[in-house]
């Protein structure tokens, strides 16, 4: 029989973040006992900023029947002069069973000890509240509180419990709260909990009530309300998908409002008004065109006719924050940018000041200037003196996100050319899988150096990532390190910048840090690892022949025959063993080998990756008849060494590009 289920979960308010992090684990953690505990059924989770909801239109009232397996020792091990051996007695307690049920099975060519049987399976009534606490156990929001007499942990404290199977209430106590058919409605309406019968009334009461219970539905009403307010104001409201997100999660009937604030504070930085209104009043900026407005957007989670008190209260609540901005703003232009207060600046243990790293990054600077045979040395040195200067401001100490944007500014103001104030502001570019890369070879050398300092410096004192640990964003900077080399395009081994820069540091062994740069490369082609590791195993180190390297395999393997000519260059891959013997081609004796030299002869082994490829993979014909005609290991030793040769110098050239071996299809 089927009927529905509903769950809710009533808490005090959730924080928006932990719960978004959290989120995408949720129904697969609750799919998971469903599994286990053979009550598989699809379901909906919906939740608000006090609720956690799981429902399922249908539900089975009863587990699945299984069947459980009992394997024991083999049968000569299970008697011993006729009788039970221990091993045996400890079988027939574990399957629970007398010794005239015991019986044998032939496993993996034994006989041992077998036992099957059926288990009933339970009434859901009796299981759902054990998996409902298995599910809030396993939720892992980061920092949990602890209530009651601190025997109880969650998120937040559980403050009502609704299990509901069919039209009949699953009754039990978790947390120090009994189920029952109660839940909690908008706060503008009741702080009590109110009743109800049945899943459809529970629905109904909570819309009655003003509590949107689907995040889409309330997403899509903020949407609605943000496009109602642009067309009748004539305004852009600026998207900031991870503002509404966490809007989302902390409202439970949004409504969109708009206030303003002076137009006097427009002589901040935009980024700073923008930055305080989304940081600590969670507004969105709004637009006049491409300007930033006066103007701000909250999202409310009140009920009322009137809002103008709730908007008064923000813009007063906005008008002290950007007060305050300006303060630090005009106090920063006075003081103008200092790089001599840096020198006072921890930066790491081991590592110096933030003055010693400003060195080093100059110095690494000027050996990429020389690869990248560039001119103005002098000012992307210039740039690297005041690239950390804003953060002895006031500003930055407010707004640490706005390093480097707050730089860039105040060195505008002070008069420094327009690419020292942009690398300046781009120098830690790209900060996110998703951020712009910086947008001038000048600013791209600048956020090199930065981020090569960076990642020496901290494998240097042994700071390196593990598992999902990265305390100091080492995987990033690694990432923003080969997509700035790649986006510049030139040809340069990296491994050999790596060896010279990390002079300027303790010793460690670089190959480690060139390999978990290397390792970044995976996860930026939509293709299976073995493309990339192939191409690893070439071991040039130079990132834009590995891309070249890589998208050749890749735009190769789309072919049609492609198949063929793999598992043809695999078998000459496999066989290759390493010969430092040269090819004398007087020693050919078969027209077989010779054809296959001669033709191997006119590849130009010189040409870029995919041409190289595409000649190697043209000699398949003179390969596979070089195969079936021309015994390798002949008894003449120099025939024989002379055709490994060959074979080795073919294996050799791919080696340019891949090894063919580690490529798997």
């Amino acid at each position: 029989m089927q009927n529905t289920l509903l769950i809710e979960i009533g808490v005090e308010e959730l924080p928006a973040l932990p719960l978004l992090k959290e989120l995408k684990h949720i129904k697969p953690k609750w799919k998971e006992l469903l599994e286990k505990y053979h009550l598989q059924s699809e379901f909906e989770f919906f939740y608000t900023p006090r609720r956690l909801v799981l429902f399922h239109e249908n539900f089975k009232e009863k587990q699945e029947d299984s069947m459980v397996e009992h394997i024991g020792a083999p049968k000569e091990i299970a008697f011993k002069d006729g009788k039970l051996s221990p091993a045996a007695k400890s079988f027939l307690q574990k399957a629970g069973i007398t010794e005239n049920e015991l019986q044998f099975k032939e496993i993996k060519g034994k006989e041992v000890l077998y036992h099957q049987s059926k288990i009933q399976g339970l009434k859901s009534s009796e299981v759902l509240p054990k998996m409902i606490e298995e599910w809030l156990q396993s939720l892992n929001f980061g920092k949990t509180m602890r209530w009651g007499n601190g025997e109880f942990e969650f998120i937040r404290a559980i403050r009502s419990i609704v299990c509901i199977l069919g039209e009949d209430l699953v009754e039990f106590s978790a947390y120090g709260v009994k189920s029952a058919k109660k839940t909690f409605v908008h706060r503008s309406v009741s702080y009590e909990a109110l009743e109800f019968k049945i899943a459809s009334e529970y629905f109904e009461l909570l819309e009655k009530n003003f509590v949107i219970l689907d995040p889409q539905k309330r997403r899509a009403k903020i949407l609605d309300d943000f496009k109602q307010l642009c067309s009748k104001n004539s305004l852009i409201i600026g998207d900031d998908e991870e503002l509404l997100d966490e809007v989302v999660a902390i409202t439970e009937y949004p409504n969109a409002l708009l206030g303003s604030f002076e137009k006097e504070f427009l002589e901040i930085p935009s980024e700073v008004i923008i930055t305080s209104m989304r940081e600590n009043q969670r507004y969105f900026a709004v637009f006049n065109e491409q300007k930033l407005s006066n103007h701000f957007v909250v999202v409310s989670n009140a009920i009322c006719k009137d809002n103008t008190q709730i908007i008064a209260g923000n813009e007063r609540v906005l008008r002290a924050r950007l007060s305050d901005a300006m303060f630090f703003y005009q106090n920063d232009l006075k003081e103008k940018l200092n790089p001599s207060k840096i020198s006072k600046m921890q930066y790491l243990d081991g590592l110096g000041t933030m003055r010693d790293k400003v060195d080093r990054e100059k110095q690494i600077a000027t050996l990429l200037c020389k690869i990248y045979q560039i001119n103005c040395i002098d000012d992307i040195l210039t740039a690297l003196e005041y690239a950390k200067a804003d953060l002895c401001t006031q500003m930055v100490y407010e707004f640490t996100n706005l390093q480097g944007i707050m730089g860039a500014y105040y060195a505008k103001a002070e008069g420094f050319k327009d690419e020292i104030c942009l690398a300046i502001k781009e120098q830690y570019l790209p900060n996110s899988d998703k951020s712009a890369l910086p947008s001038s070879q000048f600013s791209s050398i600048v956020a090199l150096a930065t981020k090569l300092d960076t990642l020496l410096g901290l494998f240097s004192i042994g700071k390196i990532p593990s598992g999902t640990k990265d305390p100091y964003a080492l995987r990033r900077a690694a990432n923003g390190v080969i997509k700035i080399i790649l986006n510049l395009g030139i040809h340069f081994d990296l491994k050999a910048l790596l060896d010279e820069s990390s002079k300027l540091y303790k010793k460690f062994d670089t190959q480690i840090l060139l390999d978990f740069i290397l390792e970044r490369l995976y996860p930026l082609y939509e293709v299976n690892a073995s493309f990339v590791k192939s191409a690893l195993f070439s071991k040039n180190y130079d990132l834009i022949f590995l891309d070249d390297s890589i998208k050749a395999l890749i735009k190769l393997s789309k072919k049609a025959d492609f198949m063929q000519d793999f598992a043809t260059f695999k078998r000459l891959a496999n066989i290759a063993s390493i010969t430092h013997d040269k090819v004398d081609e007087k020693l050919f004796v078969q027209d077989e080998e010779k054809a296959l030299f001669k033709a191997f002869m006119q590849c130009d082994l010189n040409a870029k990756a995919f041409d190289l490829l595409q000649g190697l993979f043209a000699l398949k014909p003179q390969i596979d008849s070089f195969f079936d005609k021309v015994m390798i290991n002949d008894k003449d030793e120099k025939l024989k060494k002379n055709r490994q040769a060959l074979i080795f110098q073919i294996y050799q050239a791919f080696l340019k590009v891949a090894d063919i071996k580690e490529l798997s299809l």
